[in-house]
């Protein structure tokens, strides 16, 4: 006997009108978490319409409308006026059809919902929902949508904070690590000069590539091939003072070149070997440099056989400690851990008189983190 085909089953009316839900908000939210601008606005409030359903939406910061989605677009110009009168109160207001004077027969937008956006307990604009006569579901509906909007601003707040506060920790890092760059490189072509010209002018220019890295101003991540290139400038520059007293060996696996890594993670952590390794010890020093490929993990690790260092003393760096002279350990310590997770904080091997290993894990591919 033949089957007849059937169509498999795709839930209720509800799990469907649930699904219709979701996918508005995800489409929404991309763009709220960039805060509430005019762009944003305008590229969420169609989303966030279809989610409620009304016959209009507006969206507005605290001064004046920045989108308007649906019918009775005469109305735009009241907006403002709704907002600031729910900024007053504080609390979701409603307003009925002398508030929206209208001459157009058959308008839809005839009362208003207003509720407000909040973000660390400030007003910062409203959701307005037009309707031709109010509910209590809508007006339920309404202040839902807008606590649920509240929450991707508070979000894009947190990643401007946070951002803020990574571009703050890399000035921070840049002050520690050029005072005594910058005087010693200086110092050190000042020396070739008269006796060997063509030396200083090379390094001159390995100078000026590697302040330009340093210093620049945009991006939060690299590729390690640039930030390995910086530190080959680097030691360069260390080479030219040191001579044959600073010995480097590198050894670092093409695939794990492209790998996106915090700006300026790897060449504090070369610097603090150069100056807590080997400035303080006789004869020659060496650094060495490895970079593995290990699956989905890239594994960097930097080691020198100077000094050493009390393994207290290290704890207290990748603490914060500001009064150990150490370069950039907890912040870089930090800024790992922020982009990769608490599995991704520096593993510090050291102790007196044996040398130093730090080494440096980080995913190969991480959400958000582009070079």
């Amino acid at each position: 006997m033949t089957r007849r085909w059937r169509r498999p089953h795709l839930g209720t009316e509800a799990d469907r009108a649930t699904f219709r839900a979701l996918h508005s908000a995800s489409l929404a939210a991309p763009a709220l978490r960039e805060g509430l601008t005019p762009h944003s606005a305008e590229r969420s409030i169609r989303h966030l319409h279809a989610l409620l359903g009304s016959p209009a939406l507006a969206l507005t910061d605290i001064e004046g409308l920045l989108a308007w989605d649906g019918a009775g677009q005469h109305h735009q110009d009241q907006a403002a006026a709704l907002a600031r009168a729910t900024v007053e109160r504080g609390s979701t207001r409603m307003f009925d059809r002398g508030d929206l004077a209208c001459d157009e027969t058959g308008c839809p937008v005839r009362t208003a919902i207003v509720s407000t956006l909040v973000v660390d307990e400030r007003i910062v604009g409203t959701l307005q929902v037009f309707a031709p006569y109010p509910t209590a579901g809508l007006a339920r509906a309404a202040d839902e949508v807008a606590q649920w909007v509240s929450g991707q601003l508070e979000l894009a707040e947190l990643d401007a904070s946070r951002n803020r506060l990574m571009e703050a920790e890399v000035r921070a890092l840049r002050a520690q690590i050029s005072p005594h760059f910058i005087y010693n490189s200086l110092g050190a072509i000042a020396s070739f000069v008269r006796t060997d010209p063509d030396r200083a002018r090379d390094l001159l220019l390995e100078f000026a590539d590697f302040t330009r890295y340093s210093f620049r101003t945009h991006g939060e991540y690299t590729t390690l091939a640039e930030e390995l290139r910086s530190v080959e400038r680097y030691l360069l520059l260390e080479q030219a003072r040191f001579g044959d007293r600073l010995q480097v060996t590198l050894r670092i696996a093409p695939e794990v070149l492209p790998v996106a890594v915090p700006f300026l993670c790897i060449q504090p952590l070369v610097e603090n070997a150069v100056r807590h390794g080997l400035e303080a010890a006789e004869g020659v020093g060496h650094i060495r440099i490895v970079a593995r490929d290990r699956g989905q993990e890239c594994v960097i690790e930097v080691e020198d056989d100077g000094t050493g260092e009390d393994p207290e003393r290290v704890r207290r760096a990748l603490a914060g400690d500001a009064a150990l002279d150490s370069v950039g350990l907890g912040n870089v310590d930090g800024r790992l851990r922020n982009a990769f997770g608490d599995a991704f904080g520096l593993v510090v091997e050291t102790a007196p008189g044996a040398g130093t290993k730090v080494t440096v894990r980080v995913p190969k591919f991480a959400p958000g983190v582009h070079a």
